[in-house]
């Protein structure tokens, strides 16, 4: 199983970005997709995440109402919309796939890891 994880870069607070992750090795509408992310010094934290069919979604509280996930299942593609972005968003922001159709909060609910992305949002 191989995740991508592309759309990040630098953006002013205040803006918007969109990150997608791309899917191969199994069946992508088989399973729960999340986004994590991490800065220096930090653990990777919860982010958003979506179950199989993208019929429930679940979100940080850091993130409620500024962050959308999303996902094409005939595209295996799971997308986050970031907007007002803030200068505390700024992290390496992984997708993870879960290991059944579920969605999690934690990382023990996911079993393959894409490689990361920045997102740096300026002040």
């Amino acid at each position: 199983v191989q995740l991508q994880a592309f759309g990040g870069g630098l953006v002013q607070a205040g803006g918007s970005l969109r990150l997608h992750c791309a899917a191969s090795g199994r069946t992508f509408s088989n399973y729960g997709m999340g986004w994590f992310r991490q800065t220096p010094g930090k653990e990777r934290e919860f982010v958003a995440a979506i179950n199989w069919s993208g019929g429930k979604t679940f979100y940080a509280g850091s993130v409620k109402g500024r962050f959308t996930i999303s996902r094409d299942n005939a595209k295996n593609t799971v997308y986050l919309q970031m907007n007002s972005l803030k200068p505390e968003d700024t992290a390496v922001y992984y997708c993870a796939t879960a290991g059944n159709s579920y969605y999690y909060t934690t990382e023990r609910g996911y079993d393959y890891w894409g490689q990361g992305t920045q997102v740096t949002v300026s002040s």
